[in-house]
């Protein structure tokens, strides 16, 4: 999982029906941890990492789309390696800065150590929980959600604290996949349907300012507090 999570915490209560599982790799048939990643950490990376993922994540469109201004502060919850992390630390500017938080603590490590080969000196690691970010209050222009909702174990009250995390006119941005068979992506079953996540947000007191219709498997929806 991407979310936010340190080993010895007390877990949250998990919403009815939401399973964990792996990354958003492809297929769910791995050995899977408490996280609900891949036990094997070379697997979950590949799949984090695979070079055939820019053919569906369109990450460059994707970070173009966000229309993220130098200077800015964004937080990814669900970093994982970075793989937008980078594009987003260098669309910011060195006067910008990501907030990377993720739940794995095996994943930090490996996403420090890419940052530091790739010479991006504006990014912060967080090892969040999967009911907390860990970030302070108003800290944030931004926060973005990639292929993450699905992991954490209640929803609503974690979007409430990434609402908390938003300056005055901040946003939300939530991608994932469809709920239906794609080439890629975890198992139906196991997806946040875009109308489910759309409930939830209203409940934690968002509302939808636009959606993004580029990618070919997943939604993509903008959201600001009410």
């Amino acid at each position: 999982m991407t979310a936010a999570a340190a080993s010895g915490r007390s877990r949250g209560r998990r919403r009815p029906g939401a399973r964990r599982h792996g990354r958003h790799g492809h297929g769910g048939h791995a050995a899977f941890g408490a996280l609900g990643n891949p036990r094997d950490l070379k697997l979950m990376l590949s799949r984090l990492e695979d070079p055939g993922r820019a053919r569906w994540q369109r990450p460059a469109r994707l970070i173009r789309a966000l229309r993220l201004r130098a200077g800015q502060t964004v937080a990814e919850i669900g970093a994982g390696s970075g793989y937008l992390v980078r594009r987003l630390a260098r669309a910011l500017g060195p006067r910008g800065r990501v907030f990377a938080v993720d739940a794995e603590p095996r994943m930090l490590p490996v996403l420090a150590e890419r940052l530091r080969r790739a010479r991006i000196a504006n990014v912060t690691p967080v090892l969040g929980r999967d009911d907390d970010p860990w970030l302070p209050e108003r800290s944030c222009d931004l926060v973005l959600v990639v292929n993450t909702y699905h992991h954490f174990p209640a929803g609503p009250r974690y979007l409430r604290r990434l609402r908390a995390l938003l300056r005055p006119g901040g946003r939300l941005v939530n991608v994932d996949f469809h709920h239906r068979e794609t080439p890629v992506g975890p198992p139906v079953e196991r997806r946040v349907a875009r109308e489910t996540f759309l409930r939830d947000a209203r409940r934690a007191g968002f509302r939808l300012v636009g959606e993004l219709t580029f990618l070919p498997y997943q939604y993509c929806l903008v959201l600001r507090p009410r």
